[in-house]
């Protein structure tokens, strides 16, 4: 079996999807589309933008999906069991799923990145990466730290990885605690927000509207979603899910070890970058992992 998985913010990078626009006219005319609907020339932040411009949460999150939408549309779909993505990731795997149209998807995701950048900016929080530790010290470790505040796992990325989010002065809590704790590296990370936490809880009800605003489907193949760890078809669970994202744990970790228990023996990443590759050999040394992120990668792939 074989599933498409999708990588979320963090995996951008100046200058993508040039490529891809350059030698593939009906990519080129879906990210013409995407600068159509969205009402500003995202393929200019994409290829020309600086570095800080590109990571700017409202502009990150399109760019990300836009990219990975290019790829999807010049690939065949047949042969593809399962779909995943990472926190935005996810909206990527639902539209490659057929559970959202590209234009739907992509003004939830515009506007999913609006909403978390003002909630960041409303309610600053903090996010760090704990290295080494594992899940019960984990918790002994946010219990002990929530004495500061909200702090809360916000991304099980690989067995003894995993970030965390909440509250500022509890992120640091955590962070001066946690080598005394058994972790090998807890480093702070350079986000404004508190991402995946009840710190995001005033954008929820701004997605829902984003969200009762188009039309969500079954899936054509199963979703291994971000808060269940579960393959999802059905139309309203999707949604739902979709909504406890936005506060909930990614589990891609358990995502990745449900996909593996279901019989999916070739993941292949699609979007910049290979965060995903490496985090699932991390979970599965024996998975099979590629990516698509170039037209040089791609054009192996459609020549194949």
């Amino acid at each position: 079996m074989k599933a498409f998985v999708f990588p979320g913010q963090g995996s951008q990078y100046c200058g993508m999807g040039k490529d891809i626009y350059d030698a593939y006219p009906e990519a080129a005319q879906l990210m013409e589309n995407a600068n159509e609907i969205l009402g500003y020339a995202l393929t200019d932040i994409m290829f020309n933008g600086n570095e800080e411009e590109l990571r700017q949460t409202r502009h990150t999150q399109p760019a990300i999906f836009l990219h990975s939408m290019a790829i999807t549309s010049l690939l065949k779909q047949q042969g593809v069991d399962m779909s995943a993505g990472h926190s935005l990731g996810e909206y990527s795997a639902l539209c490659f799923a057929g559970a959202l149209d590209f234009q739907d998807a992509l003004a939830v995701v515009s506007r999913r990145g609006e909403i978390m950048q003002q909630a960041a900016e409303t309610t600053p929080g903090a996010m760090a990466a704990i290295i080494g530790m594992d899940d019960e010290a984990l918790e002994a470790l946010l219990a002990e730290a929530g004495a500061a505040g909200i702090v809360e796992a916000a991304n099980f990325n690989s067995p003894g990885q995993v970030v965390i989010s909440g509250e500022i002065d509890a992120v640091k809590a955590a962070v001066e605690l946690a080598p005394s704790k058994g972790a090998r590296m807890a480093k702070q990370l350079p986000v404004s927000g508190a991402f995946h936490s009840p710190l995001m809880a005033p954008a929820v009800s701004e997605l829902e509207k984003a969200l009762d605003a188009v039309t969500i489907r079954n899936a054509r193949i199963p979703v291994c979603m971000n808060v269940t760890a579960a393959p999802v078809t059905n139309a309203e669970e999707i949604r739902q899910n979709l909504l406890s994202q936005l506060q909930g744990s990614v589990r891609w970790t358990q995502s990745v070890q449900t996909m593996l228990a279901a019989g999916v023996t070739e993941f292949t990443e699609i979007g910049p970058q290979k965060v995903l590759q490496g985090l699932i050999k991390r979970i599965d040394r024996s998975a099979s992992s590629a990516g698509i992120d170039t037209a040089e990668q791609l054009a192996a792939v459609l020549k194949a």
